[in-house]
């Protein structure tokens, strides 16, 4: 290993040794989980600013979670950081025989989607000697955010053939669905709250809401689109917008929730034009719209 990473290596010991820091020596996997997540999704808004300072920064907090773990588990007589490594370099050099161990009969360089194929029925033999895996789903983490997992979930089953075999056939599905909700919304009396307080009727509403959500991660997974990476972008315009509209009510020494919908309306759509000024969006051609993952 390098110098500069033994030497990380030795301060993360130093911290957790007898005379290290009090706070960092009482961690255990467990109390250090929110921060392995939190530190992940600070690497994540860094990589969505382009050219961001911070990314250099965020990721090695992200690096320092995982020496922390790795430290825990040494201590625990459990493995190292260096076995950590090893197991990686093991690992990549498996998936990847093609750049390690290439096919002296193999003429053409492997396609993209011919070098995914392999990828998963590598990992699908390597599942099959591990004690406890028994299913393609198995690896698929429980904590992953809900609309991720649905997303992978659909990833996995689809590479062993249980797909539908165009978007269009999503599209339809995601109509049917949205209509199923339809129906129960429609049902409900004009105070609808009071029969949402019906375990029965809620039930049913969550049952229907989710398949909306699953069939959606779906359609997302046909058009290359990360769901999460698109609502969280999604959910960022709109608080950019909505943060436009409150310093503009502030100036005019107003109060928001005196607006008018119109008022409401128009700010929106002002808020909505200096967006597209300040960040015009990219246009595709065909070509690279078939081209470009989303």
């Amino acid at each position: 290993m390098s110098q500069s990473f033994d030497a990380l290596v030795e301060v993360i010991a130093q911290l957790r040794g007898p005379n290290g820091c009090p706070w960092d020596a009482k961690q255990t996997h467990a109390s250090l989980q929110s921060y392995l997540l939190e530190e992940a999704y600070e690497v994540l808004d860094a990589l969505e600013a382009p050219d961001s300072p911070a990314l250099k920064e965020e990721l090695g907090d992200l690096l320092l979670q995982i020496l922390l773990h790795a430290q825990i588990a040494a201590e625990g007589g459990r493995f190292t950081i260096e076995d950590v490594i090893r197991i990686l370099i093991e690992k990549l050099i498996r998936r990847h025989p093609h750049v390690f161990k290439p096919d002296p009969q193999q003429s053409n360089p492997l396609l993209p989607e011919q070098i995914s194929q392999q990828w998963e029925a590598i990992k699908q033999h390597e599942r099959q000697h591990q004690e406890g895996e028994k299913s393609l789903l198995d690896g698929v983490p429980q904590t992953l955010p809900a609309l991720l997992r649905a997303y992978q979930i659909q990833r996995r089953v689809s590479r062993v053939g249980f797909d539908w075999q165009a978007p269009r056939q999503v599209v339809d599905k995601l109509h049917e669905e949205l209509e199923e909700l339809r129906k129960i919304v429609e049902a409900l009396p004009g105070d609808s709250s009071k029969d949402l307080e019906n375990d029965h009727t809620h039930q049913a509403i969550e049952r229907e809401f989710g398949d909306v959500l699953f069939t959606i991660a779906n359609l997302a997974r046909f058009l290359h689109v990360n769901p999460e990476a698109a609502l969280r972008k999604a959910t960022k315009r709109f608080t950019t917008r909505f943060q436009y509209m409150e310093q503009h009510v502030r100036k005019a020494g107003k109060s928001l929730n005196t607006l008018q919908p119109e008022e409401w309306e128009a700010l929106w759509q002002e808020a909505k034009q200096q967006e597209a000024q300040e960040h015009p969006r990219q246009v595709f051609t065909q070509k690279e719209r078939n081209t470009t993952r989303l």
